[in-house]
Parts: C-alpha cells; sequence; structure tokens
C-alpha cells in the first residue's frame, strides 16, 4: 500500500497533484531564485534542478523536493518522505533576501538535511529513509 491509497482514489488524487503536480507561476519565481542560489552553496555538487523538483543526493537516497509544496519523493520508486519542519523560533532568526517564501526556506533546510543523510539520527526520518 502505497501512502496515496490511504485517501482513496479522489483525495489522493487531488493531495498528489498539489504536492507534485505542476508549479504556478510563483513558484517558478522560486525556481529561478534557486538556479542562481544552489551554485554557491555548499550542497552544488549534489544538487541541481530537475524539472519541478530539487534533486539531491544523499549517502543512503537521492530525494526529490518539490518546488511548490516543499514535499519529498525518495528515489528510485517515489516513496513518500515525510518531514515535518519544526516551528520557527521566534529569536534568532535569519532572514533572507526572500524573506517571506516560507516554503523556500522548508525546502532549502530540507535539501541540507537530506545531503548529510547518514547523519540524521531522528529515528523518525531514519526509519523511511533505510
Amino acid at each position: 500500500m502505497t501512502f496515496f491509497d490511504c485517501f482513496g482514489n479522489r483525495d489522493g488524487d487531488y493531495w498528489q497533484s498539489y504536492s507534485f503536480g505542476e508549479i504556478s507561476e510563483s513558484v517558478k519565481t522560486r525556481k529561478v531564485v534557486l538556479e542562481r542560489l544552489i551554485p554557491r552553496l555548499k550542497i552544488a555538487k549534489i544538487a541541481e534542478l530537475m524539472g519541478n523538483f530539487l534533486k539531491v543526493k544523499g549517502e543512503f537516497r537521492t530525494c526529490k523536493i518539490h518546488l511548490g509544496s516543499g514535499n519529498i519523493l525518495m528515489e528510485p520508486n517515489d516513496q513518500y518522505l515525510c518531514i515535518v519542519p519544526e516551528r520557527a523560533k521566534t529569536k534568532d532568526k535569519v532572514f533572507l533576501p526572500f524573506e517571506g517564501d516560507s516554503v523556500l526556506s522548508i525546502i532549502l533546510s530540507k535539501a541540507f538535511l537530506l545531503a548529510d543523510d547518514d547523519k540524521i539520527t531522528d529515528v523518525t526520518i531514519t526509519r523511511q529513509i533505510k
């Protein structure tokens, strides 16, 4: 049984379309930002934009982060990876030039986390990856 089977066809189709479907015009802007940003980051050698995804090659798995939703599929079988961002703390926030695009910050934080997937200690994540 896949993650999408849990919803029944109608709801699963909607969720899959939102989570991994075509991207909107505002998300295309996010993609342009990532195209310029990724080559300057520590993960540049293992991250690349492919279609509507940021693909990150970790030690254990290669993951695709959807540019619209921030949701993750793991290769080779597009298995869903559930990583829920921790609620942001107001103290010690770092504001980026693209402040206000919370999905972009989620995509980047997931990309950095997955780039070092062999160092992840959270059991709920490692159970899914391995």
